[in-house]
């Protein structure tokens, strides 16, 4: 049997080094996220695909001739928002795609790749466009009212699908009356979105609304007619200057009226028991820790969730946590609600803890627990069940009270005492030594900065003007940045305090992501640069040595 020699065993040590790091830098690598703003629509509508990495370095193009087969790709563009969990200052970047699907059933986007980066594939459910009456089709602005069940239970969901369709260009100012029923709570389900769609031919800018209902009593309830006003583009207004005065008419239509049957609560439902009507209920617990055999005096928390699909937090009950006091001591915390808005409406969540503490060992039998609701989808009574629990405790020998100490023991304890009273002693002594060097070091001269290396100020903005002057698009970013470098603040808080150059670094990152980069015009960031007024301190003193002097000097 033959070893390895040194040489060839440092060898295999760098090889599995490296090997280690490339895993590393493969489970550390950027992801690419990927959103769409709906998953159901039908065909001719539009849905926008959000890209967003979580690395600033990460940037690029993908490459969207894999969606062409089953979708028509209509406009991409680069957004800029405040970072939601970055420093104040920090912006991210947001690659928002348009696309229409080219046909109806259950269409699959497929990963994209930006640079190293992968998106996750995301599935959509398009539909066949409903056909409409040609007088409702023709109209230029009108609104569709729609439920999704023409009945239900008294407290449980309906949701109400409000759609203004207009072929004429809107200003901004539109508005819908509020939704306010005297027997029902209303809930909105989330923003407002905007699309476009085709109608008979004719593309539509859609703007939807949706609402959940919960009636409040059985019998019918009557959803009144919402008024839609806004204010259209007069004729010839789409050239116009966008600053300049402009004109338009006012528009104004209803909605449709709708009846909703509200159903009573069945016969058959167990008396004396909350009503829960939902189309999902699920009841699940936690335990920390998880073993089942503890001793008197440890903490253990238990953390049941009820989550209820077409329900909202406020409907679910307190779940009922029985425990044997002389076994157990509980100590609840308040609860957690939560509302989530999907594609079917509000799922509503409710958490509760509770710290249990043994007092006594032997053991502890914890009841099962049970929640019954009614499905609403299968229109039965359910019950949704946790098993019972067997707790085992055993004495907790910290808790033994101590035995009184005879003298001897006494003696024996002070003579190990006093290797801790002598560590203490030098510890104070260094302490105090360190504080008389600190007393001393303050008294000398601060040491002077080294200069800083690398090219001037000066050089660096005549850089930038440069290749401001000469469109590049590509050399101004690295000019920029390199100008960036050597401010008192960063590019994102110069960007977010002064307006002009914000929109000058949307028109650069514009340039830089798209097909339209040799048609850039440098000359606006230039001057947002020069007129950017200096940041607002009232407790500045003078300019730290090596910052950059103004471009234009008095």
């Amino acid at each position: 049997m033959t070893f390895p020699t040194p040489r060839a065993l440092r060898a295999l040590i760098l090889l599995a080094a490296l090997a280690l790091l490339s895993l590393a830098r493969g489970a550390l690598a950027a992801e690419l996220h990927a959103q769409v703003d709906r998953h159901e629509l039908t065909v001719g509508e539009i849905v926008e695909l959000t890209l967003q990495s979580d690395d600033p370095t990460l940037f690029g193009r993908p490459d969207l001739s894999v969606l062409q087969a089953q979708f028509e790709v209509l406009d991409t563009r680069l957004l800029t928002r405040p970072a939601e969990n970055g420093a104040p200052g920090d912006l991210d970047s947001l690659l928002v795609i348009g696309l229409q699907p080219k046909l109806a059933g259950r269409l699959r986007i497929p990963p994209l790749q930006v640079g190293e980066a992968f998106s996750p594939a995301i599935e959509l459910e398009v539909r066949e466009a409903a056909p409409r009456a040609g007088s409702e089709a023709l109209a230029p602005v009108f609104v569709d009212a729609r439920l999704d069940e023409d009945s239900v239970y008294v407290q449980a969901q309906a949701i109400l699908t409000l759609r203004v369709y207009h072929s004429l260009a809107l200003y901004d100012d539109s508005r819908l009356s509020p939704l306010e029923l005297a027997d029902a709570r209303v809930e909105p389900l989330g923003a407002t979105r905007t699309y476009e769609t085709l109608l008979d031919g004719v593309r539509h800018g859609v703007i939807e609304t949706r609402y959940a209902l919960f009636p409040q009593h059985s019998g019918e309830l009557r959803i009144p007619a919402l008024l839609f006003s806004a204010t259209a583009l007069a004729p010839g207004e789409a050239g116009a200057q966008p600053f300049g005065p402009r004109s338009g008419r006012p528009v104004q239509v209803r909605s449709p009226e709708l009846t909703l049957q509200v159903k009573p609560k069945p016969a058959d439902y167990p008396a004396g028991t909350p009503w829960l009507p939902a189309r999902v209920l699920t009841v699940s617990e936690h335990w920390s820790p998880e073993e089942q055999r503890v001793q008197v005096g440890d903490s253990l928390t238990r953390n049941l969730l009820v989550r209820a699909e077409g329900l909202a937090s406020a409907q679910l009950p307190v779940l009922d946590m029985p425990v044997q006091e002389h076994w157990l001591r509980r100590y609840p915390e308040q609860p957690r609600l939560h509302n989530r808005v999907g594609e079917h409406g509000l799922t509503g969540s409710r958490e509760e803890s509770s710290a249990l503490v043994p007092t006594t060992p032997g053991r502890i039998e914890l009841p099962a627990l049970e929640v019954v609701w009614w499905n609403t989808v299968e229109d039965r009574l359910m019950r949704s069940r946790l098993p019972g629990r067997t707790l085992v405790v055993e004495d907790n020998p910290n808790m033994v009270d101590t035995p009184p100490v005879v003298p001897g023991e006494l003696a024996s304890r002070e003579a190990r005492l006093w290797p801790w009273q002598l560590a203490t002693a030098i510890f104070a002594l260094t302490t105090a030594l360190g504080f008389g060097l600190w007393w001393r070091a303050r008294r000398l001269p601060a040491v002077i900065r080294a200069a800083a290396s690398g090219p001037s100020p000066r050089t660096l903005q005549d850089d930038l003007r440069r290749a401001c002057q000469s469109n590049d698009p590509h050399a101004t970013r690295q000019a920029l940045d390199a100008w960036a470098r050597q401010q008192p603040e960063t590019l994102a808080d110069m960007a977010a305090r002064y307006v002009p150059l914000s929109d000058a670094l949307d028109g650069l990152n514009g340039a830089l992501y798209s097909a339209s980069g040799h048609s850039w015009q440098g000359e606006a960031l230039w001057q947002a640069i020069g007129s950017l007024p200096p940041a607002s301190n009232g407790n500045a003193g003078p300019p730290p040595a090596g910052s950059l002097p103004p471009l234009y000097p008095r």
